[in-house]
């Protein structure tokens, strides 16, 4: 019988130490050992094979005979110059925001983990990709019953013939079917619930959390099942369990949003086959998740062009332009320190513009109270959102309507410069799609930029106060 020992683990990297230190010798994060007690020793753990192997003829085929699994001779060096670089034939879904985000679709013995906040939508998005992929798909729950399944899938409506579901929490048994069944794709919620018979602690911890999911990744890359895994997230916004995690699998999503809003956004943090800049948007409806795919018509609906203080920006969110509102509201301050309100942007960067805004253009809002919202809920780092700011702010304080025809695009420097910012063709093409007459840009954005080829009227400024000389002098 294996010896019970303690052990400390990191909750940032993993790592294990023998004792408890203030601060991790591997990531030097200060108060995240956590003690945990482990049956077995290291050896014994990567000695010990997880029996799936066991179940079905094709993985005992594969390793035999190709060199590839366990069993097999292994991998021998080879010139990088003799390696042949094909297409990978990715699995399609029928979610095309889905599709963008991972890179063009699902790739085989991929791993792939979505994070976010409870009750965001994940294992909505996931159970829907299920019912409407139309492949055989296994989904495993450890948090919900079968009943609570089925219930949702009953509202989101789709083939309930081709996706298997099971509710287990031991990994070893959940490989058996899922080795058994040889599933197109297999879902996994949540990481977090599965606990591996290797180690002798609480579902969820670290040690729990790295075992099940190098046994999953084992699973997924010799079998060439895709597996789909939920995360939990910590109230920092990380996803809970160790950092290695993320670096074990091959693309992590986050899915983020305001439940009090309907918008939803899936976001690239990293993917080995894709861009980590792409982004699906997605809206909350009573029947599931709807793919939103013009955001910008949807995000400029509700405008109203009688009222002061709102301007439209033309941003990117990843690799996607959209046109978003932005709203400023400039009041008289009724107690004796002026508020700074901001919703969507960083307030610090709120502060700075307000500053450029008294000191560069002459605008005295030391005694206003200043409120600015991003219509929609979104949250925008974008540089390119300075210049509407300062446009909706000026709209505000001088009470004054903006055109509703009139986008902004342009980052403002301290000196009260509008510096140039990337992607300026992009920017200018999605305003022209959606019918606004001109859009303000940087000067030193207009290089080799042909404005011929837009419809759109390209206005040039370089300074904050031209900007004010231009729309309200």
């Amino acid at each position: 019988m294996a010896k019970t020992k303690t052990a400390y683990f990191c909750r940032s990297c993993g790592a294990e130490s023998p004792k408890w230190m203030g601060q991790c010798p591997s990531c030097r994060e200060w108060n995240t050992l956590i003690e945990e007690k482990v049956v077995k020793s290291k050896n014994e753990r990567l000695n010990d094979k997880p029996d799936w192997r066991d179940v079905g003829d094709g993985a005992a085929s594969r390793a035999s005979g190709d060199g590839i699994g366990p069993m097999g001779k292994g991998p021998k060096p080879v010139a990088l110059s003799e390696v042949v670089a094909g297409e990978v034939d990715r699995l399609i879904a029928p979610d095309r925001e889905l599709n963008r985000v991972l890179g063009g679709g699902i790739v085989p013995g991929s791993i792939v983990l979505f994070g976010g906040q409870p009750g965001i939508g994940k294992s909505t998005l996931l159970l829907q990709l299920a019912l409407r992929l139309g492949k055989k798909v296994l989904y495993c729950s450890g948090e919900e019953s079968e009943e609570q399944i089925k219930m949702r899938a009953d509202r989101l409506g789709g083939d309930m013939t081709n996706c298997y579901l099971i509710t287990e929490t031991n990994t070893h048994k959940l490989l058996k079917h899922a080795a058994a069944i040889k599933p197109d794709l297999f879902i996994v919620d949540s990481i977090q619930t599965l606990a591996s018979p290797h180690v002798d602690s609480m579902a969820g911890t670290v040690s729990q959390v790295r075992e099940c999911s190098h046994e999953l990744q084992r699973f997924s890359k010799e079998s060439g099942i895709p597996v789909f895994l939920i995360g939990h997230i910590t109230k920092e916004g990380s996803i809970a369990g160790p950092k290695l995690l993320e670096h074990i699998v091959d693309a992590v999503l986050q899915f983020e949003g305001d439940r009090n809003y309907t918008y939803r956004i899936l976001r690239t943090l990293k993917n080995r086959f894709g861009s980590t800049d792409e982004l699906g948007i997605y809206q909350m409806e009573a029947t599931g998740l709807r793919e939103v795919s013009n955001p910008s018509e949807l995000l400029l609906s509700e405008r109203d062009e009688d009222l002061s203080g709102s301007a439209v920006c033309a941003t990117l969110e990843g690799m996607r332009p959209m046109l978003i509102e932005v709203q400023a509201l400039v009041s008289t301050a009724v107690y004796g320190s002026p508020q700074r309100t901001s919703t969507g942007y960083d307030p610090k960067r709120l502060n700075m513009l307000l500053a450029v805004l008294e000191k560069r253009a002459g605008l005295p809002l030391g005694n206003q109270d200043v409120f600015l919202n991003i219509a929609g809920g979104l949250k925008v780092d974008d540089p390119a959102i300075d210049l509407a700011i300062i446009a909706s702010l000026l709209s505000s304080a001088m009470d004054v309507t903006i055109s509703p025809e009139v986008a902004f695009a342009g980052e403002v420097g301290l000196s009260g410069e509008i510096r140039a910012v990337t992607r300026i063709e992009q920017r200018i093409q999605e305003a022209d799609r959606l019918g606004f007459r001109s859009i303000y840009v940087s000067k030193y954005n207009v290089k080799g930029l042909d404005p011929d080829r837009h419809s759109i009227k390209i206005v040039t400024i370089s300074t904050v106060r031209e900007l004010y000389d231009d729309l309200f002098a």
